[in-house]
């Protein structure tokens, strides 16, 4: 199963590790650049799906950067910026960018736009991952099996995909709030148990389960108990 390369651009190292640690929580390869340079010596390196460019890179502007990419490059581009104007935005969309997020910004939707732009451009994120007799969608949040199929919310998304990247693992509730709620604040463990509550009943009839293991955390089972 191929996986789709992402290559975040900001000159912030915070920030930029930030976001490519929590894309890769999330099943993508993510790879963290800071200049024009950089980025072309990363696309040297090896194929990019899609590209999170920062508006300002300290002397370099990012929309400069985009309109150079797109005269010679047809990787997605999302612009992020502070800059959240309308005539600010327009200016993106003019260089050539597939989207644009505003800073600060939802992780939920940072994940959601990527999917949906490669979904867009038909790239690799289009895979669906075997669970025992299902078939998951991570982009769609579709979960099928037998005919029957169901399609779950963003947060049951993300969690079964946890869980389904890393097959017989088993994950505490610590390990799984990380994944869930990396940029959240004051989100307690019992957020958790609600949202496994909540995926069991949805997965069920489907031929999965997500078992207790006491003690240690969850871990999902795709084989008939």
């Amino acid at each position: 199963m191929s996986i789709s390369r992402l290559l975040v651009v900001d000159d912030d190292d915070e920030m930029r590790d930030m976001m490519t640690e929590y894309l890769r929580k999330h099943g993508f390869m993510a790879l963290g650049a800071a200049s024009l340079a950089e980025i072309e010596a990363a696309m040297s390196a090896g194929r990019i799906d899609l590209i999170l460019l920062d508006v300002m890179l300290g002397c370099e502007s990012g929309l400069e950067i985009c309109a150079a990419l797109r005269r010679d490059q047809d990787v997605p581009i999302i612009m992020v910026s502070a800059l959240s104007a309308d005539h600010q935005r327009m200016a993106g969309y003019e260089v050539g960018a597939d989207d644009y997020i505003a800073k600060p910004f939802n992780p939920d939707l940072l994940l959601a736009r990527v999917r949906a732009v490669l979904r867009r451009r038909g790239g690799s994120a289009r895979n669906e991952i075997p669970l025992g007799e299902a078939l998951f969608d991570p982009m769609s949040g579709t979960l099928r099996a037998g005919g029957e199929s169901v399609t779950l919310r963003n947060r049951e998304t993300r969690l079964l995909e946890v869980f389904a990247r890393h097959p017989g693992q088993t994950f505490s509730k610590g390990q799984l709030l990380d994944r869930l709620f990396s940029f959240d604040a004051e989100v307690t463990e019992n957020a958790i148990e609600v949202y496994v509550g909540r995926l069991r009943k949805r997965i069920g009839p489907l031929g999965l389960r997500i078992e207790t293991v006491r003690g240690l955390g969850y871990r999902l089972e795709t084989a008939p108990a």
